[in-house]
């Protein structure tokens, strides 16, 4: 059968950041890559990149593909080389191109979003939390919280720029209040909200996961939240809509949740292809693929042994979570959580959390098919 074609082109446009957010997966973790890397994309390798996917969109004849500005900080990259790549993509891609970036919020001001509303390139953004809870962790290089700059972006994309809104982005914080957490997110009207598990592994655990204890800080967090929101909705938050599609029978749409290969490739500023840049933070060569956009087709990627590991489903979760009950919701957790020194034949660092969380929501919707109308 032949390979399942990308769909969604991480570019990374810039590889620093302005903040320096303590768990940082890019900058605080195994991945030291970035320091060997241009900060910024060249123009060549701008051009290469939109040639590699206008290719790879004839080859598997694509009615449409994602781009996402990535980075680092990918509003770092500037203005004019923002506009300059998406409308050299445009005008190469023979298929539907949707932009969008993942921005921590601190440099959308008004020219910044206008520019992005002439090139229709959708914002998500970062925030976690309440204003202390986001200050503790996602502060300035001087450790100055960033905030009250993120919150001034939002404002103007909430209003005057909502077409542009594409939710908002937390890192899950076991020591705040989790329903404290969703109501302040709230207050900015996302479309929808991703909640994160921070990122570790089992060589270098996150916070409040040890190896072998059966606690499951995280599950708690998540299951409190649930119960707050699944009652009555007022906010999409994607990984309880996810949850809920798997356990009712149906396909995931975002990693981490199921076992739907991934359709996702990463370009770094180099010009380097690689898999999810999420496995970096668990070794600096696991998301090394060896090819490049001035050399090879986004096909060759298709097949390379660490692009062919990180979509395998099922058969590249270890034994233990082969046998597991909830496999077919759970699906491993991300294949960078299940990382240790001798690889990742391992059930996830959070697996006991994401255990319970499966196991409670499941069960919550079984309860409510089960009960008289």
């Amino acid at each position: 059968m032949a390979a399942r074609p990308f769909r969604q082109f991480v570019v990374k446009v810039h590889s620093r950041c302005n903040l320096a957010c303590d768990y940082c997966y890019v900058y605080e973790l195994a991945d030291t890559g970035w320091r060997a890397r241009p900060r910024a994309m060249s123009p060549d390798v701008v051009e290469h990149t939109a040639e590699r996917v206008a290719r790879h969109v004839r080859a598997h004849a694509l009615s449409d593909v994602e781009i996402v500005l990535h980075g680092g900080e990918p509003l770092l990259f500037g203005p004019a080389r923002i506009e300059s790549l998406v409308r050299r993509f445009r005008a190469v891609v023979p298929a539907r191109v949707r932009f969008s970036a993942q921005t921590n919020g601190t440099l959308l001001d008004r020219p910044v979003l206008e520019l992005l509303r002439v090139l229709d390139v959708r914002v998500g953004v970062s925030v976690d939390g309440d204003p202390a809870a986001h200050d503790r962790r996602r502060v300035h290089p001087d450790g100055t919280g960033s905030f009250a700059a993120v919150a001034a972006g939002l404002r103007l994309l909430t209003d005057e720029f909502r077409p542009l809104f594409g939710g908002l982005l937390c890192v899950v914080d076991v020591t705040a209040d989790p329903v404290r957490t969703y109501e302040a997110l709230r207050v900015f009207d996302p479309p929808v909200v991703d909640f994160l598990l921070p990122h570790g592994n089992w060589s270098a655990p996150p916070p409040g996961r040890f190896a072998g204890d059966p606690a499951t800080p995280y599950a708690e967090w998540l299951i409190a939240l649930f119960e707050h929101w699944y009652p009555a909705p007022k906010t999409r938050v994607r990984l309880f809509e996810e949850l809920l599609n798997v356990v009712l029978g149906g396909r995931s749409g975002v990693e981490g949740v199921g076992v739907t290969p991934s359709a996702q490739v990463v370009v770094e500023t180099d010009g380097a292809i690689s898999v999810s840049d999420i496995l970096a933070s668990s070794s600096p060569d696991a998301a090394t693929t060896g090819l490049h956009v001035l050399r090879d087709d986004f096909d060759r990627a298709l097949s390379a042994p660490e692009v062919v590991a990180d979509r395998a489903g099922r058969a590249a979760l270890s034994a233990t979570c082969r046998s597991c009950d909830v496999v077919a919701a759970c699906g491993g957790g991300l294949r960078a959580h299940r990382f240790a020194d001798d690889g990742f034949d391992h059930p996830s660092v959070y697996c006991p959390d994401l255990y319970r969380l499966v196991a409670h929501v499941r069960d919550r919707v079984a309860a409510d098919l089960a009960a008289p109308a």
